[in-house]
């Protein structure tokens, strides 16, 4: 695996990778506006707060909300967010398929949230982060790739 792509801003080459990318999905029967939007809904038991995250104007209100601590999260978040991460991302990259083209064009590069602000779901801008959502994106570039050999 020689190349790194690096992704983060909306703006940058591969801001399509970001989940405040404007591509709207249809998932467990509504249409969310990002994956972002669906991905920080999940969070919440409550039906009124997710429906206040899905309506979110923008995927930065839409985290900024799914941040609240007021609201409950809940009881299962931990052991549940990463597969609650691979439903969005996999229903963003199968459900354009401009975006498929694209992720599959990644070829064989390792896909890199680069930011300091995260070393979860990115790379801690150091590369000592977790980058969980570079992850999840090479596993459904090798979905993607397996469904249409």
């Amino acid at each position: 695996m020689s190349d790194v792509i690096r992704f983060y801003s909306v703006t940058d080459d591969h801001g399509w990778c970001s989940n405040f990318a404007p591509y709207p999905i249809q998932l467990r029967g509504k249409t969310w506006a990002t994956s972002e939007h669906f991905f920080q809904a999940q969070k919440f038991e409550d039906a009124r707060d997710q429906e206040e995250v899905r309506q979110a104007r923008t995927p930065m209100l839409a985290a900024r909300l799914g941040r609240d601590r007021k609201r409950k999260l809940r009881r299962d978040w931990e052991s549940t967010k990463v597969s609650v991460m691979r439903e969005a991302v996999r229903a963003k990259f199968t459900q354009h398929e401009d975006l498929a083209r694209l992720l599959l064009d990644t070829g064989d590069a390792k896909l890199v949230e680069h930011t300091d602000q995260d070393d979860y779901w990115g790379d801690g801008g150091d590369g000592s982060g977790r980058n969980m959502l570079g992850r999840i994106l090479m596993e459904v570039r090798e979905e993607l790739r397996r469904q249409r050999a």
